[in-house]
């Protein structure tokens, strides 16, 4: 059965004001114009990585994954022409004819989230979420299956291998702050993620104009199961994070990138650092996109609270499991 893709919805709708289909429209308890924050938003945390103050830095990073589980990072070390041509090539496989973009599918019941797609999860109701996707593996190369690489536009791959490359720098230093904050030595929150051998997941969400962006969600409420997720957006807000029973926009940086603390972080640290509740909205007018990198332990690698957190005033909250079952518990709405 063919699917129909959001981006193909989307135009088809672009002469037809103030109208969605019903499946796409959200409960009115999740609907952006009801839940959103009006007022002031406070400050979401900036760490700038060019900081000498590594004890600074430390004591941020812990704050601010207590507390937000998400935060922005600037002067990270990756150019922004790297990023620049990450966001132009993935711009441009979205602009390809759908018959093109239909090459890359993700393929029915895959146990891979690889591949172009629209729906990744059963959603009660049968609602859906206003976006289309591609999901490929970047890092390590062992793990990158080309055939989910688009070849047009011709540099996508060196252009997405290029900043792959240069965002394992941030992500290495960012698991040395983490542990930092954690009170442990340096390397133990990378080794206990795998080390050399983390896997880094790239997606790119596109989300297209929506009439009602007041009833409609690009990405529904949710945490992400992965290590560290980095995301780099282009200029249309849309990310929201929930903290203190409201929904906060995030304030878009040119040339930063926003970390969001995840799941297997919140496990390690047995509770320490927050996994971050976030969502996204979408825009009337303007294409959003975001690419974020989902960086997550190999599918066999156990994880659990960390023993050097554990004692008896301060017990195990978390079971120890292989990544890949947390995954599919995680995919298939399973108790963990």
């Amino acid at each position: 059965m063919e699917v129909v893709r959001v981006q193909t919805i989307a135009t088809t709708l672009s002469n037809k004001i103030d109208t969605i289909p019903f499946e796409f429209i959200r409960p009115v308890i999740e609907q952006p114009a009801h839940t959103t924050f009006a007022g002031p938003v406070p400050e979401i945390p900036t760490l700038d990585l060019s900081d000498p103050d590594t004890d600074n830095l430390v004591r941020t990073i812990a704050k601010t994954s207590s507390e937000w589980g998400l935060f922005q990072v600037v002067n990270h070390g990756v150019p922004v022409d790297v990023i620049k041509r990450l966001q132009s090539v993935g711009k441009e496989f979205f602009e390809l004819s759908q018959e093109e973009k239909e090459l890359y599918a993700r393929p029915p019941n895959a146990m891979s989230l690889e591949g172009y797609g629209t729906k990744l999860q059963k959603e009660v109701a049968g609602k859906k979420a206003w976006v289309d996707y591609l999901f490929h593996n970047v890092w390590p190369p062992s793990r990158n299956n080309y055939k989910f690489w688009p070849k047009n536009p011709s540099s996508y791959r060196e252009a997405n291998e290029e900043y792959a490359q240069c965002l394992r720098e941030v992500v290495d230093k960012l698991l040395v702050l983490l542990s930092l904050g954690l009170g442990l030595e340096r390397n133990v929150m990378r080794e206990a993620f795998g080390g050399d051998d983390l896997e880094y997941l790239l997606k790119i969400n596109y989300y297209p104009p929506c009439p009602r962006p007041d009833l409609a969600l690009g990405v529904v409420p949710h945490t992400d199961m992965s290590a560290l997720t980095i995301l780099v957006p282009n200029d249309v807000p849309g990310l929201q994070v929930f903290k203190d029973d409201h929904w906060f926009d995030v304030n878009y940086i040119p040339n930063a990138l926003i970390v969001h603390i995840g799941d297997q972080v919140e496990i390690l640290s047995n509770g320490k650092y927050k996994s971050v509740y976030h969502r996204a909205i979408v825009n009337k007018n303007r294409v959003r996109i975001s690419w974020p990198v989902f960086c997550s332990p190999p599918s066999d690698m156990v994880v659990g609270p960390l023993p050097q957190l554990v004692n008896e005033e301060n017990p195990a909250k978390y079971k120890t499991k292989k990544y890949k079952d947390y995954e599919y518990c995680k995919l298939n709405k399973l108790p963990q």
